[in-house]
Protein backbone atom coordinates (compact mmCIF):
# COMPACT_ATOMS: atom_id res chain seq x y z
CA UNK A 1 0.00 0.00 0.00
CA UNK A 2 1.24 3.50 -0.69
CA UNK A 3 2.43 5.74 2.12
CA UNK A 4 -0.19 7.93 3.75
CA UNK A 5 0.18 11.40 2.27
CA UNK A 6 0.84 14.57 4.16
CA UNK A 7 -1.11 17.74 3.45
CA UNK A 8 0.00 21.36 3.22
CA UNK A 9 -1.80 23.94 5.34
CA UNK A 10 -4.01 25.10 2.44
CA UNK A 11 -5.01 21.52 1.58
CA UNK A 12 -5.76 20.67 5.22
CA UNK A 13 -7.88 23.81 5.53
CA UNK A 14 -9.90 22.92 2.42
CA UNK A 15 -10.50 19.39 3.68
CA UNK A 16 -11.60 20.64 7.10
CA UNK A 17 -13.74 23.44 5.67
CA UNK A 18 -11.87 26.22 7.50
CA UNK A 19 -9.39 28.97 6.63
CA UNK A 20 -5.63 28.53 6.39
CA UNK A 21 -5.27 30.84 9.40
CA UNK A 22 -7.52 28.60 11.50
CA UNK A 23 -5.35 25.57 10.71
CA UNK A 24 -2.22 27.57 11.59
CA UNK A 25 -3.78 28.61 14.92
CA UNK A 26 -4.62 24.97 15.70
CA UNK A 27 -1.03 23.99 14.91
CA UNK A 28 0.40 26.85 17.01
CA UNK A 29 -1.86 25.85 19.91
CA UNK A 30 -0.69 22.22 19.67
CA UNK A 31 -4.16 21.03 18.79
CA UNK A 32 -3.15 19.74 15.34
CA UNK A 33 0.33 18.18 14.98
CA UNK A 34 2.42 19.33 12.02
CA UNK A 35 5.96 18.79 10.78
CA UNK A 36 8.39 20.92 8.83
CA UNK A 37 10.50 18.32 7.01
CA UNK A 38 10.30 19.92 3.55
CA UNK A 39 10.65 23.56 4.56
CA UNK A 40 6.86 23.90 4.68
CA UNK A 41 4.44 22.92 7.40
CA UNK A 42 2.59 19.71 6.61
CA UNK A 43 0.08 17.58 8.48
CA UNK A 44 0.23 13.79 8.36
CA UNK A 45 -2.84 12.38 6.61
CA UNK A 46 -3.69 9.87 9.34
CA UNK A 47 -3.46 12.57 12.04
CA UNK A 48 -5.56 14.93 9.91
CA UNK A 49 -8.19 12.21 9.53
CA UNK A 50 -8.33 11.69 13.32
CA UNK A 51 -8.58 15.45 13.84
CA UNK A 52 -11.40 15.73 11.26
CA UNK A 53 -13.42 13.09 13.10
CA UNK A 54 -12.86 14.80 16.47
CA UNK A 55 -13.67 18.22 15.02
CA UNK A 56 -16.93 16.99 13.48
CA UNK A 57 -17.94 15.41 16.81
CA UNK A 58 -17.33 18.59 18.83
CA UNK A 59 -18.75 21.08 16.38
CA UNK A 60 -22.40 22.04 16.76
CA UNK A 61 -23.27 22.60 13.13
CA UNK A 62 -26.70 23.62 11.92
CA UNK A 63 -28.65 20.88 10.22
CA UNK A 64 -29.55 21.53 6.60
CA UNK A 65 -33.15 22.41 5.84
CA UNK A 66 -35.32 20.70 3.28
CA UNK A 67 -33.76 20.27 -0.13
CA UNK A 68 -35.39 22.44 -2.78
CA UNK A 69 -33.37 21.08 -5.70
CA UNK A 70 -30.82 18.35 -6.02
CA UNK A 71 -28.44 16.87 -8.52
CA UNK A 72 -28.27 13.35 -9.80
CA UNK A 73 -24.69 13.01 -8.64
CA UNK A 74 -22.75 14.55 -5.76
CA UNK A 75 -19.01 14.43 -5.12
CA UNK A 76 -17.68 14.94 -1.59
CA UNK A 77 -13.92 15.24 -1.11
CA UNK A 78 -12.65 14.02 2.22
CA UNK A 79 -10.22 11.96 4.23
CA UNK A 80 -10.49 8.25 4.86
CA UNK A 81 -10.77 7.84 8.64
CA UNK A 82 -11.20 4.07 8.94
CA UNK A 83 -11.03 0.97 6.75
CA UNK A 84 -12.38 -2.32 8.13
CA UNK A 85 -11.51 -5.28 5.93
CA UNK A 86 -12.63 -8.88 6.15
CA UNK A 87 -12.01 -11.66 3.65
CA UNK A 88 -14.51 -10.40 1.06
CA UNK A 89 -15.78 -6.91 1.96
CA UNK A 90 -14.44 -3.62 3.29
CA UNK A 91 -16.16 -0.77 5.12
CA UNK A 92 -14.59 2.61 4.36
CA UNK A 93 -15.38 5.67 6.50
CA UNK A 94 -14.76 9.08 4.94
CA UNK A 95 -14.89 12.43 6.75
CA UNK A 96 -15.93 15.16 4.30
CA UNK A 97 -16.09 18.33 6.38
CA UNK A 98 -18.79 17.74 8.98
CA UNK A 99 -20.14 14.74 7.08
CA UNK A 100 -19.24 11.10 7.76
CA UNK A 101 -19.70 8.96 4.67
CA UNK A 102 -19.63 5.15 4.91
CA UNK A 103 -19.13 2.95 1.87
CA UNK A 104 -19.21 -0.82 1.59
CA UNK A 105 -17.09 -2.25 -1.20
CA UNK A 106 -15.17 -5.37 -2.04
CA UNK A 107 -11.92 -5.85 -0.16
CA UNK A 108 -10.22 -6.15 -3.52
CA UNK A 109 -11.44 -2.65 -4.52
CA UNK A 110 -10.27 -1.13 -1.22
CA UNK A 111 -6.87 -2.81 -1.61
CA UNK A 112 -6.51 -1.68 -5.25
CA UNK A 113 -7.30 1.92 -4.26
CA UNK A 114 -4.82 1.70 -1.38
CA UNK A 115 -7.41 3.08 1.03
CA UNK A 116 -6.18 3.65 4.57
CA UNK A 117 -6.73 6.29 7.26
CA UNK A 118 -5.41 9.60 5.97
CA UNK A 119 -5.90 8.83 2.27
CA UNK A 120 -7.55 11.55 0.22
CA UNK A 121 -10.67 10.24 -1.51
CA UNK A 122 -13.86 11.37 -3.22
CA UNK A 123 -17.28 9.94 -2.39
CA UNK A 124 -19.49 9.92 -5.47
CA UNK A 125 -23.06 9.60 -4.33
CA UNK A 126 -25.96 8.65 -6.57
CA UNK A 127 -29.22 7.36 -5.13
CA UNK A 128 -28.30 4.90 -2.36
CA UNK A 129 -24.88 3.91 -3.73
CA UNK A 130 -21.65 5.46 -2.51
CA UNK A 131 -18.54 4.94 -4.63
CA UNK A 132 -15.11 5.92 -3.26
CA UNK A 133 -12.67 7.22 -5.88
CA UNK A 134 -9.12 8.54 -5.78
CA UNK A 135 -8.65 12.06 -7.21
CA UNK A 136 -6.38 12.40 -10.24
CA UNK A 137 -2.86 13.54 -9.41
CA UNK A 138 -2.13 15.00 -12.83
Amino acid sequence: MPDVPSYRIREAAELLGVSDDTVRRWIDAGRLPASNQTGRLTVDGAQLAEFAVALAAETDRPQPGPIGRGSARNHLVGLVTRVQRDTVMAQVDLQAGPFRIVSLMSREAADELGLQPGSLAVASIKATNVVIEIPSTS
